[in-house]
C-alpha cells in the first residue's frame, strides 16, 4: 500500500467517524421535531396562529434585507427593483403580523385550491402517460383532491387548524427522518485500519 493510499484512507476514516459521532445530535434534533410536531397536533389552532406569526416575522427580515440591497446595487433599476420587493415583503409582514387570524383564512383557501389544482394535475397527467407506478400517482392526487375539497367545504372554519395541523404532521415526519438518519450512522462499522508503515498481508496464490 501506497503513502497515498494510506493518507487518503485514513483521511476518509477520520471524517467517516466525525460524521458518527454526531447520530446523538442528530437523534436529539429529530426527537424534539417530533415532539414540537405532536404538540402543533394536538394544539392545532394556536399552532396555526404561531405559524403566520413567524412568516410575518420571517416577511419583515426579508423586507429589510431586499431594502438593505438597494444601497449595494449598481445601477438605479436593480435598487428599484430591490426597494419594490422590499415594500411588498413589508407590507405583506404587516398585515400578517396585524391581522393573523385573516392571513390564515386566505391562506388556507390558497391551500385547499393549490391541493385540488395539482391532485387534478397528476391524476390526468399519470393516467395519460401511464408509466411505471402511475397508479401510486393517481392515488396520492385522488387523496390530495379530497383532502382540498374537505378543507374547502369547511372552510373558513376550517382555517382555525388546518395551517397547524399540516405544520405538525410535516414536523413529525422530519423528525422521524432524522431518527432514522441517526440510527443508520450509529450502525455504521468502521473498516479495520492497517499499521501506517506495515502494507497488509496478501495470501500469496
Amino acid at each position: 500500500m501506497s503513502p497515498d493510499t494510506r493518507f487518503d484512507r485514513s483521511s476518509e476514516d477520520a471524517a467517516a467517524e466525525a460524521v458518527r459521532r454526531t447520530w446523538g445530535w442528530l437523534m436529539a434534533l429529530g426527537i424534539m421535531q417530533i415532539v414540537a410536531g405532536t404538540i402543533a397536533v394536538l394544539m392545532s389552532v394556536a399552532a396555526t396562529l404561531a405559524t403566520m406569526i413567524v412568516l410575518g416575522i420571517l416577511a419583515l427580515i426579508g423586507a429589510g434585507a431586499e431594502i438593505a440591497s438597494v444601497f449595494w446595487s449598481r445601477r438605479w433599476e436593480e435598487g428599484l427593483v430591490h426597494l419594490v420587493i422590499g415594500m411588498l415583503y413589508g407590507a405583506f409582514g404587516i398585515l400578517v403580523l396585524a391581522h393573523p387570524g385573516l392571513a390564515a383564512v386566505t391562506l388556507t383557501l390558497i391551500l385547499a385550491v393549490m391541493l385540488i389544482a395539482g391532485g387534478l394535475f397528476r391524476v390526468v397527467l399519470a393516467a395519460a402517460s401511464r408509466f411505471h407506478g402511475w397508479g401510486w400517482v393517481v392515488l396520492g392526487g385522488v387523496v390530495s383532491v379530497l383532502l382540498g375539497g374537505l378543507i374547502w367545504a369547511n372552510w373558513p372554519e376550517a382555517s382555525l387548524w388546518v395551517i397547524g395541523l399540516f405544520v405538525g404532521i410535516d414536523l413529525i415526519f422530519l423528525g422521524w427522518k432524522w431518527v432514522a438518519i441517526a440510527l443508520a450512522i450509529r450502525g455504521v462499522t468502521p473498516r479495520p485500519a492497517y499499521p501506517r508503515d506495515v502494507p497488509p498481508v496478501v495470501p500469496a496464490g
